[in-house]
């Protein structure tokens, strides 16, 4: 019902009469608005976890010696690298927009992460949530013991994947195989995971029992909007759904009376028959003498502007309900910018953090599950690792005045080199804190060489001046 609402099926079955209906989708044009600014950019930043780089004791073996912090940073920057290539390979950013989507109209999403042994890296899809069941501890959902997948794939695709299995056919049970073509039956198959086993059942008959290869379970799920005490997340849909159907119906209305009234209704008083009573240019109406005919004006008494009013209000509240703005869709009274157009867009600056929130967490675990697959399945060492999503700005900003800021701060010891970049977008901190070292180091040393290098007359040659600048 979401997902059809979502695509403009908004009229219920009772009212789909034969007559006008107008349908104005604000419902996607929402979902569509919110998503892009909540995915306007974002960055996964590894840091060395606090800790963990330490100076090697040479009274220790190389077992028990902690590693260095040069050691600790490259683990980071390794792990960072490899969290890249496999974005890449799985085209994350694409991925993540349309699951996004998918979220903001059922609820609810997830991510399925796990090796792939034909291509040897790791593989990442978006299964569909509505076949995803799970079974969490006691009262606490953030530890989920078992987990089923449930999708359909056709028979055969199933016997491409699974040859050894044998397949009944749904379509033989329903009593019509010799009407369906062997290409259009489907499979059901359903995957039963939890950290010790996984089971794997096409139409009701397991064919596989094995132990878990990975020892977790690959999913992660996460809400759109979470509800208190609650697993599953709502839909940004469920608020909007009725003032958008009221919408249609209130536009449909006047749309009606403007078309009537452009065809106006002949109204004959004291007549009892009539014919050849037609409304155009040039006609003329033989009628008895005490009759009375005019045309029938449905706009005189300033009907149409209450209709006009209440399609106004109804717009507020599918913008109140939804908390988008009409300043979210560039449209604003007056100039704004700065702290006066944050006001205005207020509302939906608040509700993308609060999405923000739950998806950092959900990229996090994702990030982590990827690591902890290529250190199985590549026998690679990433090292205890801080991970950390930084946002892109909603809004848009004055950059000179925020570099200026932030010089301001790092200067006075308030905000670190990579706070500051952090506050700028720069997507990786760590890499750039690094070749500004590295550029720091050159310029110091070409500056040492200058200055200790003598002259033909035995004078020494000063540093070129934007060298010390730069320093």
């Amino acid at each position: 019902e979401l997902l059809d609402f979502y695509h403009g099926s908004h009229w219920e079955a009772r009212e789909r009469r034969n007559e006008k209906r107008l349908t104005f989708n604000y419902a996607k044009v929402f979902i569509d608005k919110v998503t892009s600014y909540l995915m306007s950019g974002n960055s996964l930043v590894v840091e060395p976890q606090e800790g963990t780089g330490l100076s090697p004791s040479p009274n220790l073996s190389p077992q028990g010696r902690g590693i260095s912090n040069a050691e600790a940073r490259a683990l980071a920057q390794k792990a960072g690298a490899a969290l890249a290539q496999v974005a890449e390979d799985n085209n994350l950013e694409q991925l993540d927009f349309e699951t996004e989507i998918d979220c903001a109209i059922l609820g609810d999403a997830c991510y399925k992460v796990i090796w792939d042994q034909e291509a040897k890296r790791v593989s990442i899809t978006a299964p569909d949530i509505q076949g995803i069941y799970t079974w969490w501890v006691g009262d606490d959902t953030s530890k989920v013991w078992r987990l089923v997948s449930k999708y359909s794939l056709t028979q055969e695709t199933a016997k491409s994947l699974y040859p050894s299995a044998s397949l009944p056919s749904a379509s033989l049970r329903a009593g019509r195989a010799s009407q369906v073509n062997a290409k259009d039956k489907t499979a059901s198959i359903t995957e039963v995971w939890t950290v010790a086993d996984f089971e794997l059942w096409i139409d009701d008959v397991r064919i596989e029992k094995k132990a878990n290869p990975y020892g977790l379970i690959p999913f992660v799920i996460y809400p759109n909007l979470r509800e208190p005490k609650k697993f599953w997340g709502v839909s940004d849909l469920a608020n909007i759904m009725e003032p958008q159907r009221e919408l249609n119906r209130a536009t449909s209305q006047l749309s009606k009376i403007l078309e009537l009234s452009g065809n106006p209704i002949a109204v004959l008083e004291n007549i009892e028959e009539s014919e050849d009573i037609a409304v155009r240019p040039g006609a003329v109406w033989n009628i008895p003498e005490d009759a009375k005919a005019y045309l029938l004006d449905l706009l005189q008494g300033g009907g149409v502007r209450l209709h006009i009013d209440y399609i106004n209000l109804l717009y507020r509240i599918l913008h109140d309900l939804s908390e988008s703005p009409r300043a979210a869709f560039g449209g604003t009274e007056r100039d704004l910018s700065g702290v006066a157009l944050e006001i205005e867009l207020q509302p939906l600056l608040q509700k993308v953090r609060r999405k923000r929130i739950i998806r950092a967490a959900a990229y996090i675990q994702r990030s982590r599950l990827i690591l902890k697959l290529l250190e199985k399945y590549r026998q690679e060492s990433f090292g205890d690792n801080q991970l950390r999503v930084v946002w892109a700005p909603l809004l848009p900003r004055d950059l000179t005045a925020l570099v200026n800021n932030e010089q301001v701060l790092i200067q006075s010891g308030i905000h670190s080199r990579r706070r500051a970049m952090d506050e700028l977008d720069v997507k990786d901190p760590e890499m750039e804190f690094s070749r500004w070292l590295e550029e720091r180091e050159t310029i110091l040393r070409m500056n040492k060489e200058l200055n200790s290098a003598p002259s033909k007359g035995g004078t020494r040659v000063r540093a070129a001046e934007p060298l010390q600048e730069a320093i």
